[in-house]
């Protein structure tokens, strides 16, 4: 039987069909770029004090030292850098005051559900579908978002936005993926869907500077969605799915529909009755493997591999939301601030791209998180009034974490064994949501102490970093087919 590469291979690598995908489901990610981050500014807590109605409104400090009473007539807040957000809106603050981080652990763990979810839903419904279903999702429940008439139904639909948010990003990864050849799909997904994801991140802090109310924000952020609507009659589906469906006269359809715009003469027969009898055949043996999330913890070098990444997944994206969250705890300018962490993020994808072209596997770990990690305890011994150095540090300790966090997408894909890869990759990604779910209430300390968040982020960086050293080198190796082929842990 013939390979779909080589079945397809006449198409050539890079010709107008592959960049117009390419440059297409890469922009799709823009979006995913501010809806999760937009809390950053849609959550955070204005100045506020005690209202008190017989002094017409004006705002005065507490009663006397060691005096605690409520503020039974409300809160003033301060709109000198903010015409309203949820938190002044509904008085998140004092007792309420938890619902503020909490509105980022409900929308992170919608981001979990979806993640558990849009695989499956993908292989049953088709990618193109899932793609825009999901991308519909997000941007009509990022829309309700601005009716919300209460904080428990804002949480509601940012639940359902985090759903659609990772669902509509894995799609667009997965039918890349499959559209593109295989000497493609290294630079799509660093460089193609992450680079867009980091333009989307540098949009948010331009939106919210000149659109200072939360509701009207989530709505210029919202109406953006539709801009894609057309991209539907520009991106097949994949023809790989088709194949696994039986569904070959489509397939074939869409292989001439990319030679065509190639400038490509196909052959008169694509896809043989024989080719297409066997990819089904092997597609359906596939599903019927007896191997499950168990073989992930049988042998001692497989279980070792799936505990160190489920440790580091978990402990890089709490650093990496950790860090992106606490942007307006640094003091100076959340603008500014949230700008130049978005910036952060198109340094570490060009350096990730030169390292994984040139450096060792083993090498690169290590050195982001490490260098993330001092950068990031180093913040504790900057004075106070050397303010450009504190935030220097952050940045450049957030660019290592991002690096790290974008590395082992790669890694993780390397060191797991053909038959339980996708069970690997699900086990470390889910690791990676738990610890974005635990992220806010990491940013919430900076509101109390300024550096409480840095040192604990910094210090568990380095752990992980010091226990990446253990994994294996795959540069350049063949990837292992089975669970006997996994390597030890480099001791």
């Amino acid at each position: 039987m013939r390979e779909y590469e080589d079945v397809i291979g006449f198409l050539g690598v890079c010709g107008p069909f592959q960049r117009l995908v390419y440059c297409l489901l890469s922009l799709s990610t823009i979006p995913n770029g501010y809806v999760g981050l937009a809390m950053v500014f849609l959550a955070d807590t204005p100045a506020h004090r005690c209202r008190l109605p017989h002094l017409n409104g004006s705002l005065v400090p507490p009663g006397a030292p060691g005096e605690t009473e409520a503020c039974l007539d409300g809160w003033e807040f301060s709109t000198d850098i903010y015409s309203s957000t949820i938190v002044s809106e509904w008085n998140l603050v004092c007792d309420d005051a938890w619902k503020a981080p909490f509105t980022g652990t409900v929308f992170f763990s919608g981001v979990l559900t979806g993640s558990f979810i849009s695989g499956m839903i993908s292989d049953r419904y088709g990618r193109k579908v899932v793609f825009f279903a999901t991308m519909v999702v997000q941007t009509v429940f990022t829309l309700l978002q601005t009716l919300s008439s209460s904080w428990e139904m804002f949480c509601v639909l940012y639940f359902i936005v985090g759903m659609g948010q990772v669902s509509n990003y894995c799609a667009a990864y997965i039918l890349g993926s499959e559209l593109l050849s295989k000497t493609t799909r290294l630079s799509f997904g660093i460089l193609g869907t992450c680079s867009c994801y980091a333009i989307g991140y540098v949009c948010l802090p331009l939106f919210a500077y000149f659109i200072r109310d939360w509701r009207m924000l989530l709505l210029a952020l919202g109406l953006i969605g539709f801009l894609y609507v057309p991209l539907w009659w520009y991106i097949p589906e994949s023809p790989r799915w088709l194949l696994s469906q039986g569904r070959v006269e489509e397939a074939e359809a869409i292989i001439r529909a990319a030679a065509k715009m190639n400038k490509i003469t196909p052959p008169e027969v694509i896809f043989r009755q024989d080719d297409c009898t066997e990819f089904i055949e092997n597609e359906n043996k596939e599903k019927q493997k007896l191997y499950s999330w168990t073989d992930l913890f049988k042998s001692a070098n497989m279980r070792n591999i799936t505990v160190l990444n489920i440790i580091i997944w978990m402990i890089t994206a709490m650093t990496y939301y950790g860090l992106s969250l606490n942007t307006p705890n640094m003091g100076g300018n959340p603008y500014i601030n949230c700008l130049l962490a978005a910036a952060t993020e198109f340094v570490s994808y060009g350096a990730i791209w030169f390292f994984v072209c040139y450096t060792p596997r083993r090498v690169i770990l290590p050195f982001t998180l490490l260098l993330g990690g001092v950068l990031l305890l180093l913040i504790n011994f900057v004075p106070e009034d050397v303010h450009g150095l504190t935030i220097a540090l952050v940045m450049m300790g957030k660019t290592g974490v991002t690096g790290a966090y974008t590395f082992i997408y790669l890694y993780v894909t390397e060191l797991f064994p053909t038959v339980v890869r996708n069970m690997g990759l699900s086990a470390s990604t889910m690791a990676s949501r738990t610890g974005s779910i635990i992220s806010p209430y990491i940013a919430y300390m900076g509101r109390y102490n300024k550096i409480l968040p840095y040192m604990l982020m910094g210090s568990i960086t380095i752990v992980i970093g010091v226990l990446s050293v253990l994994l294996p080198e795959t540069k350049d190796e063949e990837l292992p087919e089975f669970i006997s082929q996994v390597k030890p842990l480099q001791w």
